[in-house]
């Protein structure tokens, strides 16, 4: 099968690591549009336990972090030849599952790549699983890329 839109949501994790380098061959070898997704999860601002700090400012500090991220992906795409798009997106509540969902539906993707953790057991029961709801709900292919740390 060819892609043309391949859509890899990053965060700086050793799993999205794993997904951007293999969504990074995947595009050159296949000459396919890539589309970097960053989610600014502003909810785990307001699950912090720690009072007295000022939420915008931290808040912005995301939003920095973010663009250094998407900066430095862009880097690793061009020394492989590819040009990216990317978006960074501002959420205070969604599930990350469902705005990679929705991202690919707009762009039009027809894969997701994303790393994974590979959790099991008690830790997935609590952590939730965000690349297994992608993939229930992408209705498109979605390639899950394990990072090397797994357990």
């Amino acid at each position: 099968m060819v892609y043309k839109r391949i859509l890899v949501p990053i965060d700086g994790s050793s799993a999205s690591n794993a997904g951007l380098r293999e969504a990074l061959k995947l595009a050159k070898d296949q000459r396919a549009k890539l589309r970097l997704l960053h989610i600014v999860d502003e909810l785990v601002v307001f699950n912090t336990p720690e009072a007295g700090f000022n939420v915008e400012s931290v808040i912005e500090s995301m939003r920095r972090a973010g663009k250094q991220l998407i900066g430095k992906a862009q880097k690793a795409a061009a020394a492989k030849g590819v040009k990216p798009e990317s978006v960074m997106i501002e959420s205070a509540g969604a599930r990350v599952a469902d705005i990679v969902t929705r991202q690919a539906r707009r762009w039009k993707a027809d894969l997701i790549v994303m790393g994974t953790h590979g959790r099991r057991g008690v830790n997935r029961m609590i952590m939730g699983s965000d690349a297994e709801l992608v993939v229930r709900n992408a209705g498109k292919p979605v390639l899950l890329v394990r990072s090397g740390g797994a357990s």
